[in-house]
């Protein structure tokens, strides 16, 4: 852009001062030849006049033209016009002045266009050929020959040069086209870089309030599945002992209480700190809900059976964790609502997913009638669906009144690096 603004600054210089050079050059030849050419008293008052004319045309032009862009319009042909007619009379007078009849040869196409510029290039053409012809008026065949001749080759170089700058202009429209479209390209580009960067950012808020969030829903069902099952368990054993005339039993109860407590506050630690469950600290999966299974019939009195089906493999922590997570709060579903005889739980390696079940003979339920837990009353089945889907995986629940539960969790089975 800074080329075409110097190429247009350029061309701005040479109309201001260009044709007082011309002017210059043909009035100093004129004067030098003025006995050569034998020109008359009156032709040299009025090579004076047309002269100081010329210079008055230049002038104005100038003054017009100072600060307008140069494009074709109505003064610029009157101008170029005026030209031509004042080099046509001062060349009759003498020929040299042909030297400011060549201005119109010079960026004709700055002032005219269509017609009116090849008629300006053929009149041009006029003032030089007769100037080279012997100057005006000819006289005799031969000066007539010999104009029609240069005439003739100045028409093809019209012709030719016409072509050469109509292509030249041509290509210039493409490479201007080019540009322009290149510029807002990159004005687009520019546009959608910087709406990536702020959907970047925006993203990377969103990612953090939601790892945020994440996180405060996992430290809330662990401390549900840790403290608040803990607590349901002491409860339960404190309210043995407090219906029991038995010190042997009240004894025995107290001190499941105790253990359950302490169990809990390891729960509570390793959660904060985003560990395994104590029981996943030392043993697998099936050892871990073989033990819980066990502990629990054992708390509630009611017969539980734990089966490993498949062939047992070292599972990825976050998914051992689910799945025990997920039979805790089963369990603790069965205990609180079921009044259940009988509990089982089936670990099943099949393929390429691991499927947890826990059944009992309980009263049952509506699964529709459930509500969404969305207060602070606990988690449930939802919180059990939650934790499946976290990994991967889906929750689903079988259930009718009068005909116990079944609650089927399946994730992917991503074993232990």
């Amino acid at each position: 852009m800074t080329d075409v603004a110097g190429v247009e600054q350029r061309w701005a210089a040479y109309f201001r001062w260009g044709p007082y050079g011309m002017l210059a050059a043909g009035t100093v030849l004129s004067a030098a030849t003025v006995d050569e050419v034998g020109m008359s008293t009156a032709e040299r008052y009025t090579t004076v006049a047309l002269v100081g004319a010329a210079v008055v045309l230049q002038l104005w032009w100038g003054r017009w033209s100072r600060g307008r862009p140069l494009a074709p319009s109505v003064p610029g042909a009157c101008y170029y016009f005026l030209r031509w007619a004042l080099a046509f009379a001062l060349s009759w007078c003498n020929p040299f002045f042909a030297f400011y009849g060549s201005a119109g040869f010079v960026g004709p196409e700055r002032l005219l266009r269509g017609r009116p510029l090849m008629a300006g290039l053929v009149a041009t053409a006029v003032i030089l050929a007769s100037s080279q012809a012997g100057g005006l008026p000819l006289h005799g065949p031969l000066d007539w020959a010999l104009f029609g001749g240069l005439m003739c080759f100045y028409i093809v170089l019209l012709i030719v040069f016409g072509q050469l700058a109509g292509r030249e202009e041509e290509r210039t429209r493409i490479q201007t086209a080019t540009i322009t479209e290149l510029e807002r390209t990159n004005a687009a580009l520019q546009q959608a870089l910087d709406e990536n960067a702020a959907l970047h950012a925006q993203l990377l808020v969103q990612a953090r309030e939601a790892g945020v969030a994440d996180e405060r829903r996992r430290l809330a069902a662990e401390i549900h599945d840790t403290i608040a099952q803990g607590l349901t368990g002491i409860i339960a054993q404190l309210q043995v002992v407090v219906n029991t005339p038995d010190a042997d039993l009240a004894r025995a109860h107290l001190a499941r209480a105790t253990d359950l407590a302490r169990h809990s506050l390891g729960e509570a630690r390793r959660s904060v700190h985003n560990l395994a469950p104590v029981a996943l600290a030392d043993a697998g999966l099936p050892e871990a809900l073989k033990k819980t299974v066990a502990e629990w019939g054992e708390r509630t009195g009611v017969r539980s059976e734990f089966t490993v089906t498949g062939t047992d493999e070292q599972l990825h922590e976050e998914i051992a964790a689910t799945l025990l997570r997920i039979v805790q709060e089963a369990l603790s579903n069965t205990a609180r609502h079921a009044a259940a005889d009988r509990v089982g739980v089936t670990l099943s390696f099949l393929g390429d997913e691991v499927i947890l079940d826990i059944r009992d003979d309980g009263r049952g339920f509506d699964p529709l009638a459930v509500p969404e837990r969305t207060g602070s009353g606990g988690f449930g089945l939802d919180g059990m669906r939650a934790r499946a889907e976290r990994v991967a995986g889906s929750l689903t629940v079988e259930s009718e009144p009068g005909h116990g539960t079944a609650v089927s969790a399946r994730v992917p089975l991503v074993r232990h690096d």
